[in-house]
């Protein structure tokens, strides 16, 4: 009888938590009411590996350099492609830059740096992407090759070091996934809002929504100086034959 009671009070207590539990939701509101359900987002199949998503323009793909010319003429690009799909600069065959201008992007590139090693510091391994043509982001052999911290691998040149050194050794592929944002001016050339860019080496985040302070300079203080809204990418040609393959970039 004491067993019986004791699940009868069970019963009644365990009801009236219940109802408190169900008024306390009630009171607080229909869970509907915080349910979005447009827009809804764009289907996008991620390619395997590296490989671009369905979404991507493919600026290179191991074919040819339809996408590119050479800069600052507009010229036919002087890299060379091999048979096995890379194209590598350097040796004076000048900067090429895409034939098309961009603003906010994820750009995907892969670079490959000389396994022999020839210099040091700023002349091992020496090339460079740059956004919009002027905000650079450094390609160099940094591995077990001290040059100034914001003049290394990953860094923002002369601008952001790199939190971390995430270099590969020579000879080795390392690839960079960017995601910049582009600057704005006002109509007097003033900045509205400077360009951001975070950066993943190898896997590894080293930028983190950097403020860039200015168009890349090797002399002085960076500034920024007004110009359009899409701008083309620019791979740099320093005179070490550094190699490229799978570059893509989405549209942001």
């Amino acid at each position: 009888m004491i067993h019986q009671r004791a699940r009868i009070v069970a019963v009644v207590v365990g009801g009236a938590l219940a109802l408190l539990a169900a008024s306390r939701l009630q009171a607080q509101g229909d869970p509907k009411d915080t349910e979005v359900w447009t827009p809804v987002p764009t289907v996008v199949t991620p390619g395997v590996g590296s490989a671009a998503p369905s979404d991507a323009i493919v600026l290179f793909d191991g074919k040819d350099l339809s996408q590119w010319e050479r800069s600052p003429d507009g010229s036919a690009p002087r890299w060379t492609i091999d048979k096995s799909g890379v194209v590598t600069g350097g040796g004076g065959a000048g900067d090429i830059r895409t034939k098309r201008g961009f603003g906010d992007c994820q750009l995907h590139v892969e670079w490959r740096t000389p396994a022999k090693v020839e210099g040091e510091g700023q002349g091992r391994g020496n090339s460079g992407v740059y956004l919009m043509g002027r905000y650079e982001v450094q390609v160099l052999d940094s591995y077990n090759n001290p040059t100034y911290s914001n003049g290394q691998a990953a860094s923002i040149y002369k601008q952001g070091i790199p939190l971390v050194n995430a270099s590969r050794p020579p000879g080795e592929w390392q690839s960079y996934d960017i995601f910049f944002r582009a600057p704005h001016f006002n109509a007097d050339g003033s900045v509205k809002t400077p360009a951001y860019v975070t950066v993943v080496h190898n896997g590894v985040l080293v930028q983190d929504h950097f403020e860039i302070k200015g168009g890349t300079v090797y002399i002085g203080q960076p500034r920024y100086e007004k110009h359009g809204d899409r701008e083309p990418v620019l791979l740099q040609d320093h005179g070490n034959p550094v190699a490229y393959r799978n570059i893509w970039i989405r549209e942001l």
